[in-house]
């Protein structure tokens, strides 16, 4: 159950609330689970953190990870969705950064995803390996986080 429609509806369901911090897909999660009516009940909102410094100074990155691991790390994927989550006040936060390419960056190919959910009960990552061109990585990197969620939505309390 990807379909965002399908997730709005669970997150009204429970009565829960979804914020984004997005690298790689520069708000294309917000996007999708916005262009469903009634998301306002659901989504407080998303930070596009592109550049660096901006995984620092909006979602609380910590400055020393990204100095020693760079942008694409699970850990910076997991203190995304933690900032997410806690920065606008969400029941979930989402985080995501990797490397659509076509070049790598920080040593990191192409096609390497992290994505990360934060509930009150913690937080999951999971690593994807992506192939395809930058849209299709950019395309599956939302589904994965939204696949994420969902399966922690079903799974838990929060």
């Amino acid at each position: 159950m990807t379909d965002p429609a399908a997730v709005v509806a669970l997150l009204r369901e429970r009565g829960e609330t979804v914020a984004t911090a997005e690298s790689l897909t520069a708000g294309l999660v917000t996007a999708a689970l916005t262009s469903v009516q009634g998301s306002s009940a659901v989504v407080r909102g998303g930070l596009v953190v592109y550049a660096t410094d901006l995984k620092h100074a909006l979602a609380g990155v910590d400055e020393a990870l990204l100095a020693e691991h760079g942008a694409v790390h699970p850990e910076v994927a997991r203190q995304l969705a933690v900032g997410a989550r806690t920065r606008c006040g969400a029941t979930w936060g989402l985080g995501l950064t990797g490397v659509a390419g076509p070049d790598p960056q920080d040593g990191v190919a192409p096609g390497t995803v992290h994505v990360a959910v934060a509930g009150a009960a913690g937080t999951s990552v999971e690593t994807m390996t992506l192939g395809g061109d930058r849209h299709e990585v950019r395309a599956a990197s939302v589904v994965g986080a939204l696949t994420l969620l969902v399966n922690r939505l079903t799974s838990t309390s929060g």
